[in-house]
């Protein structure tokens, strides 16, 4: 079953790089031991290798684990690369970061200031 990733509540980057060769178990096990995380609640994990042309995706869905694998023929993923961090994003976010954008997009339109109409 496909799963729209745009509708999961909590999106967690994996910062830094993980060992591509690590499966469901392996990923689950760093999730869990390392951070602390619920792996059950409607999460989505992100993990990336330390070349930064591919990366995976687990996420629980209901009744076992979803893992995708996706490899970048051309270019690299703006991964951020603190070693010690888990970051949550929003789909945006997400959206930017597989587009090959940094997760940190500058404002392209500043808010204005109230009562101000100069």
């Amino acid at each position: 079953m496909l799963v729209n990733f745009s509708n999961v509540q909590n999106i967690f980057i994996v910062c830094g790089h993980t060992d591509m060769r690590c499966g469901i178990d392996g990923l689950a096990g760093i999730i869990t031991d390392k951070y602390n995380l619920d792996l059950f609640n409607d999460a989505l994990f992100l993990f990336c290798g330390r070349k930064k042309d591919r990366f995976k995706a687990l996420y629980w869905d209901k009744d076992g684990f979803i893992l995708l694998y996706k490899r970048i023929e051309k270019g690299n993923l703006q991964w951020p690369r603190n070693q010690e961090e888990v970051k949550k994003l929003t789909s945006q976010e997400l959206r930017w970061l597989l587009e090959g954008l940094s997760i940190q997009q500058p404002k392209a339109i500043k808010p204005a200031q109230t009562g101000c109409l100069i």
